[in-house]
């Protein structure tokens, strides 16, 4: 009878242990989904990848809307930070913006001064080193022109060419101010090491340049304006001019020959 009894609890307490276990795996799962949800939420950009919809940008999670003085709306980045972060001629970055972890690459330049456009962030440097070394490997000698740039270079860079050329044809290969690559410190101008051609249309045809279409997604750059895709991007071809994405993003954009205005849905660019 005893026995009887035992086995009765025994029994009892497996059931009670396997209904808890599953509960526990459960709500270990809910939390998952919880916390991956989370990160959706904070680095929106990084994380749609495989997605095929497009994207009705004004609407989007990670763009906020405001109206200027004049009454024109301006569409501002709310995750400047994001490796992924979208910046064109439609989307700004926050006003002043400075990136924080912006550092010296230990690579070549064509320059010897420790300046501003020098730097980059810590993430952008490390895969630029490492992608300058590999292109030594094939014996082809690469220099960075141009890195970050603050808000107030590039007002100073921007006027210039304004004064120059007029602003139509200034804005179709410089930034307004506000609205550069180089100021989220994840973009750089490279050339080869003599500086040749250095940010100029003659860069396309070197064994530099093509060195760089072939290799630099497997380290996380890619070609930010590419030749025909002018009307997506709204610049000319910059064949000189690298952003820095991540390996995985890169590589996925290379491989389907994509923007990354196209790569996240955000085409054609807000009118």
């Amino acid at each position: 009878m005893l026995k009887k009894y035992v086995n009765a609890w025994f029994i009892l307490f497996l059931l009670i242990t396997v209904v808890g276990c599953n509960r526990d795996s459960d709500m270990s799962s809910s939390s998952k989904k919880t916390h991956n949800s989370s990160e959706e939420s904070i680095t929106p950009l990084q994380n749609r990848s495989n997605s095929n919809q497009k994207v009705n940008i004004t609407k989007a999670s990670y763009i906020k809307q405001e109206k200027t003085q004049n009454g024109k709306t301006i569409y501002t980045t709310k995750y400047p930070a994001s490796i992924a972060v979208v910046v064109n001629k439609k989307i700004y970055l926050p006003k002043n913006y400075v990136p924080k972890n912006l550092i010296y690459p230990n690579t070549s330049f064509i320059f010897k001064e420790k300046v501003e456009k020098r730097k980059l962030r810590k993430e952008a440097a490390v895969a630029l080193e490492k992608m300058f070394a590999a292109a030594k490997k094939d014996k082809i000698y690469l220099s960075g022109v141009s890195g970050y740039r603050s808000e107030a270079t590039q007002t100073a860079v921007f006027n210039r060419y304004v004064k120059r050329d007029g602003y139509e044809k200034a804005i179709t290969y410089s930034a307004i101010p506000g609205t550069s690559e180089h100021q989220t410190g994840l973009a750089i101008d490279v050339s080869g090491s003599t500086g040749k051609c250095a940010a100029a249309s003659c860069f396309a045809n070197t064994k530099e340049a093509k060195w760089l279409d072939r290799n630099s997604a497997n380290f996380g750059y890619i070609v930010r304006y590419p030749k025909g895709k002018e009307h997506v991007t709204g610049y000319k071809y910059e064949p000189w001019h690298l952003r820095y994405v991540g390996p995985d993003i890169a590589k996925d954009m290379k491989k389907r020959n994509l923007t990354l205005e196209e790569y996240y849905g955000i085409f054609p660019i807000i009118k």
